[in-house]
């Protein structure tokens, strides 16, 4: 029998997230694995008289292609794929990997040929979700592979899954629109303002917001949500910071990174382990080593690492960014093919100072 909450939570993807109206084409990306969601989207979305596209995956089709593609192969973007990023109206990927290590031991310079390969739908994404052209949102569907990647079991991944969506509680869309609110008023505080500092044990870094728009993450593009997020200022940043959670790309694990910032680039950069990796990726092209977000998490119902970025930078307590492209909604104009999000814990001695008023003090909003 299907988990009750599974339907709860494709309403609220057409519902809240991807806001599905009469007539758009929507494409749903997923795995075999996930074909329980799958099928509560498919029905959802013809009941609001949109037009559902699939684009299955097989669970191991990535594998698969690092395994026996050759260059052209892997320079080529996929012909649906990219034909939907550029003219539908919303898409919904779940992340249902059965194996997500599967890639771990690929060479990083396949897999940065193969993001260059995807790099323009991710610039179709960024292009035409800055103006909801293209309603896009990310979730994703419990498995076995990620419960014991998370350290749990798949009963206890599950509870955590939905519980961080809200599709435990009697009415979700309500609880994410009052996250919309109470966040509403943390960026009108912040918005317009200029330096903001991050000091504690793991960070020493100063960067800049002029000009810059906050965006209130709370159900539309990512599932579940929780943060406040921005553009900064491209050449701003200086300073360093410790990632106090393992950075992740393709199911690889870059442990221990510290990074050192000057006027916004990467100057210098550490990692206890995988560094060969992080080196790769920061040199995938110009943008590559600038910050396209600095987001703060606050999604206090992730009480824990998941090895999972959807999750983990939702973090109540932690803020991250991510090396590579910014979303031009913020007024960023970084751009790469990489957007790789690092994550930082900020509970014990740290604080956030925005213009020098302390906005942010262990863990918790000030304001």
């Amino acid at each position: 029998m299907t988990d009750a909450r599974v339907k709860k939570m494709a309403q609220i993807l057409v519902d809240h997230s991807a806001q599905i109206k009469k007539g758009d084409r929507v494409a749903i990306e997923a795995t075999t694995a996930a074909l329980p969601l799958v099928s509560a989207l498919y029905a959802t979305i013809l009941d609001r008289g949109g037009h559902p596209h699939l684009l299955l995956q097989l669970p191991e089709q990535d594998e698969l292609l690092f395994a026996h593609g050759n260059d052209e192969q892997l320079d080529f973007a996929p012909t649906f794929l990219k034909l939907a990023y550029e003219q539908f109206e919303s898409r919904i990927r779940i992340h249902s990997a059965t194996n997500p290590r599967a890639l771990s031991n690929v060479d990083p310079v396949k897999q940065k040929r193969r993001q260059k390969a995807m790099a323009p739908i991710l610039e179709s994404q960024m292009r035409r979700g800055a103006t909801r052209a293209f309603k896009w949102v990310t979730t994703l569907y419990p498995t076995e592979g990620l419960a014991k990647e998370a350290g749990m079991s798949m009963k206890e991944f599950e509870d955590f899954v939905y519980h961080a969506c809200h599709a435990d509680e009697r009415n979700p869309i309500k609880v994410w629109k009052d996250v919309e609110e109470s966040q509403k008023k943390i960026i009108e505080r912040i918005e317009g303002h200029d330096q903001v500092s991050l000091r504690g044990p793991n960070v020493d870094l100063s960067l800049s917001i002029k000009g810059r728009k906050f965006l209130n993450g709370a159900g539309l593009n990512n599932m579940p949500d929780g943060e406040i997020y921005t553009g900064p200022v491209e050449n701003s940043l200086n300073g360093w910071v410790r990632f106090t959670y393992p950075a992740i790309y393709n199911g690889a694990m870059v442990e221990g990174v510290e990074l050192t910032f000057t006027n916004g680039k990467v100057a210098r950069a550490q990692a206890e382990k995988n560094r060969p990796l992080l080196l790769e990726m920061i040199e995938s092209d110009a943008g590559a080593s600038y910050v396209g977000e600095f987001a703060i998490g606050t999604n206090y119902d992730i009480d824990r690492f998941s090895r999972n970025i959807l999750f983990d930078e939702k973090l109540g307590g932690s803020f991250h960014m991510a090396l590579g492209a910014g979303y031009p909604e913020t007024g960023s104009k970084n751009k790469s093919i990489i957007h790789w999000d690092m994550i930082c814990g900020m509970k014990e001695e740290s604080e956030i100072v925005v213009d020098g008023e302390t906005i942010y003090k262990d863990g918790k909003f000030t304001l």
